[in-house]
């Protein structure tokens, strides 16, 4: 049985290091496979993993729509076939897989950059089988998504098991997560579980932001200590994952992991 941990919130407020934490945890203290899953346009999860990423799923559908569109003079696409006879199931299914970034304990798969101009209804189809078969292989699937739910919204396999928006200690910044929040009851996406965490907190949280966490109608998980050695890491493009197991940044993540997933 594959557990979907996802991550969500605007822009810049650290999902990807939160994402990171999360990986890092689950192999230190759980058995099976764990795929990631980079949705972010930017793909950048590859670098904090440490893992080489050489294209990526927005590269492959970009790549078949060209094929489609030139077999469609000759009748090929049109039958659900490629040029030399294969189908554009088996052409997705061995382009994705070969795309996967092998860790030793976890896989990446980067979606990369959004859809161009062309019709890509049928191309996306078949992109969603595909990777849902795969993410069924896995004990644990974690999706760093984009500032919004559309990867999510997009799954052909819609439920997830746990939902972290992640916020920076900004009422801008809670706002966004409190979008998250309404976005989620208006697609068709099965949550079980949703938690706030906010990231980068110097000090104590402040009573007009423990005020819009109450509001928010979903747990508070926990918060993220700002950390110098964390941006150290960052400035100097080091895999966040070898992070020390003491690291107050690890340490905060693995606590609240370990709270979500009590029996």
């Amino acid at each position: 049985m594959t557990t979907t941990i996802a991550l969500a919130g605007k822009g810049g407020v650290g999902k990807t290091t939160v994402a990171a934490m999360v990986i890092k945890y689950l192999v230190k203290t759980q058995t099976g496979a764990i795929l990631a899953i980079d949705a972010d346009p930017s793909s950048n999860l590859n670098m904090v993993l440490g893992l080489d990423l050489d294209y990526t799923v927005g590269d492959i559908r970009e790549g078949l729509l060209e094929q489609v569109q030139a077999s469609l003079t000759t009748g090929g696409a049109a039958m659900g076939t490629l040029s030399g006879g294969m189908s554009k199931r088996d052409f997705l299914n061995y382009e994705i897989r070969s795309s996967v970034a092998e860790g030793d304990r976890f896989d990446l798969i980067a979606m990369g950059r959004s859809e161009g101009p062309g019709c890509y209804c049928a191309v996306n189809h078949n992109l969603r089988e595909v990777l849902d078969t795969l993410s069924k292989n896995y004990r644990y699937v974690v999706i760093d998504n984009e500032a919004g739910l559309e990867h999510l919204s997009r799954r052909t396999t819609r439920d997830v098991d746990h939902l972290l928006i992640v916020s920076d200690p900004t009422l801008r910044g809670l706002v966004a997560a409190e979008r998250v929040v309404e976005l989620r009851s208006e697609l068709n996406i099965g949550i079980e579980n949703a938690y706030l965490i906010i990231n980068r907190l110097v000090g104590e949280l402040p009573a007009p932001l423990k005020d819009k966490i109450d509001s928010l109608g979903i747990p508070y998980l926990g918060s993220v200590p700002a950390n110098e050695e964390l941006t150290v890491f960052e400035f100097s493009g080091r895999p966040l994952v070898e992070l020390d197991d003491k690291s107050p940044v690890y340490q905060s993540i693995a606590e609240m992991m370990a709270q979500i997933q009590k029996p």
